[in-house]
């Protein structure tokens, strides 16, 4: 078994996870896999990056395929028998002009940028090591989202000691709410993204406190925004280029050993910031 440093980028055949992908092929000092749901279009962003002289390395994932997630998984565990670095990074999001009705979009959304985040998760994080790290690719879509709740469901994604299976449910409810038409009744805001970007920003805090109880020593997750980016799913309208985007990106992928923060928090421009700030809720 050939084991080694290895990092992995989910949906990083363009835009900011092609980005990342390029930055830690720059910076860390071990094998870097590009992972992409079309295996064509992976294999020729890898090719782009060979002409710049980096040597990412290539293989299919799809985060809403379990059986793509457990080819993924035995490969790593066979061939590096371990994790070190996981950028979660794979995610859609429907323009503003779409004509799908609000309910397909939140189930569709939902289904890859929160589920599908939490899936690839539970498959890869027995096999992270000591002092890895893992980064979530949130947005300031979901600050947006978590101000325009009502405050019962504030409360509830809020509370500090909420469980994987409570925001679980709670973005299962979104989901069925969103398709009766009910979600705005029922405490959510009419955005389908920001309420998946709400699910990763708490998934990360939780599974943090689980990692801190964990007998791996070090392993650290976050959730960051990249901010606003220039990339298809922007309509290329942001006011930062993709390597700008990545720059927050790496810098929590690789934050040096013995660090104890930011850990299981929310990073915007590598300042941390709390949601409790936000809103105006649960100050010290």
């Amino acid at each position: 078994m050939a084991k080694g440093q290895e990092s992995k980028v989910t949906g990083s055949n363009k835009g900011i996870g092609y980005a990342v992908v390029r930055g830690l092929c720059k910076q860390f000092e071990g094998d870097v896999f590009l992972t992409a749901r079309d295996e064509e279009r992976g294999k020729e962003a890898v090719q782009s990056l060979n002409n710049e002289g980096l040597s990412p390395k290539f293989h299919q994932l799809d985060i809403t395929d379990k059986s793509s997630i457990e080819r993924f998984t035995d490969f790593i565990k066979n061939t590096y028998g371990g994790l070190d670095v996981l950028v979660n990074n794979a995610g859609i999001a429907f323009k503003k002009s779409s004509t799908v009705p609000f309910g397909e979009q939140a189930e569709a959304t939902i289904k890859t940028d929160y589920f599908g985040t939490l899936a690839v998760s539970d498959a890869l994080f027995p096999l992270l090591r000591p002092h890895a790290r893992v980064v979530n690719i949130s947005g300031d879509a979901c600050s947006f989202a978590i101000r325009k709740c009502s405050s019962e469901k504030q409360d509830k994604f809020l509370n500090p000691d909420i469980t994987k299976e409570e925001l679980t449910e709670l973005m299962n409810d979104f989901i069925r709410s969103a398709k009766t038409s009910e979600h705005e009744k029922n405490g959510y805001v009419k955005s389908a993204y920001g309420m998946a970007k709400v699910g990763v920003t708490v998934l990360s805090q939780i599974l943090q406190r689980q990692l801190s109880a964990d007998a791996r020593k070090g392993v650290i997750i976050n959730a960051c925004c990249p901010g606003h980016v220039k990339t298809d799913m922007s309509s290329q309208t942001g006011n930062k280029t993709i390597d700008e985007g990545a720059d927050t990106p790496l810098y929590l992928a690789l934050l040096p050993e013995g660090i104890e923060s930011p850990a299981g928090d929310f990073v915007v421009d590598r300042e941390i910031h709390k949601w409790n700030e936000y809103i105006g809720k649960y100050k010290p």
